[in-house]
């Protein structure tokens, strides 16, 4: 059998509320064998071993905590003691700890995110299947190679293409353009297709001998957005910025203005969309070589904060980092 390691960092999987059908909740309550004994027959899927890494709700999660939790996967995997690993985590942040530990984690081995819409206390938790699902796909040797999956409502999805789109509704993870990697049903998995873009092995991207990541802001874009957002961002310290454009990352002529104003002053800027799928290409409406502006292309502004966090840890100038966001 294959051997599972669970890692568990609270989130509404783990989570407690008053009543069965109350909507209120405490994210973290219940520790990781706790949800282990929830699920009939897991054990019987994999070698399972669980370790508590955090309890937090998603929100809470930080670059530390993103640091450590690479940290200990690399080690699991650099000391052969897991073949394939569960990340139990909440929704709110889920994609993107999946996305980051896409591109750091050194090994074509399994990593299986998952988490649930409805905490463990409630009627008719959904976390319980998907933790099964999960630990079955981080079993499967046919997993491998895949990078980061998340695993959530009989959904298979690359973590780099996953995003959240619902508040509430159990089916709320997407991949808007490319679509889901399989599925998996009571155990039963079905593959689809695998990431296109550079990931794990092949990614130049690691956390060996990183201690912090460098500040990346994202800025929102809207109608009559002032410009003097920027230059708060610039002012407290961030080496990046992400703009959630309007349509095809577009921004007014004054945040333009302000944006170039920070490409001088040494900020790497990415232009993203708030929209929730498509992609942004360089010089359609905005002039990003005039300007020295980064297209995202595919990523969303959570993604790409992501990504160009690891590319200004790597010291990549807007030319390197532009050439990132079309491999990556």
């Amino acid at each position: 059998m294959s051997r599972v390691r669970l890692l568990a960092t609270g989130g509404t999987i783990a989570g407690k509320a008053g009543s069965q059908v109350e909507a209120g909740y405490r994210s973290g309550e219940v520790a990781v064998e706790g949800l282990i004994d929830a699920v009939p027959g897991l054990r019987a899927l994999a070698r399972l071993e669980g370790e508590q890494v955090a309890q937090v709700g998603s929100q809470d999660m930080d670059d530390a905590l993103w640091l450590r939790l690479a940290a200990r996967c690399g080690a699991l995997f650099a000391r052969d003691e897991a073949d394939g690993l569960v990340i139990t985590h909440g929704t709110d942040t889920l994609e993107e700890t999946g996305y980051f530990l896409h591109l750091v984690l050194k090994s074509h081995r399994p990593v299986v995110l998952t988490g649930a819409m409805r905490p463990a206390t409630s009627l008719s938790a959904d976390g319980p299947l998907n933790l099964y699902n999960a630990v079955a796909v981080a079993a499967d040797p046919e997993a491998r190679g895949r990078g980061a999956i998340v695993v959530l409502n009989d959904d298979l999805h690359s973590a780099r293409d996953v995003t959240k789109a619902s508040t509430t509704d159990v089916q709320t993870f997407i991949s808007p353009d490319p679509g889901l990697l399989g599925t998996a049903r009571y155990g039963r998995i079905r593959y689809f297709r695998r990431p296109s873009r550079l990931h794990t092995e092949a990614s130049e991207f690691s956390v060996e001998g990183l201690e912090r990541l460098p500040r990346v802001d994202i800025l929102y874009g809207h109608a009559n957005m002032p410009p003097d957002l920027v230059h708060a961002s610039v002012s407290l310290g961030a080496r990046g910025l992400v703009v959630a454009g309007m349509g095809n990352g577009n921004v007014s002529t004054g945040v333009a203005r302000a944006l170039a104003e920070a490409v001088r002053a040494g900020v790497v800027v990415v232009r993203s969309t708030r929209v929730v799928s498509g992609d942004v290409g360089r010089n359609i409406e905005v002039d990003d070589d005039a300007l020295g502006l980064v297209a995202a292309d595919q990523l969303n502004p959570q993604k790409s904060r992501v990504l160009l966090q690891l590319c200004l840890a790597r010291g990549m100038d807007a030319r390197a980092v532009q050439d990132a966001f079309l491999r990556y």
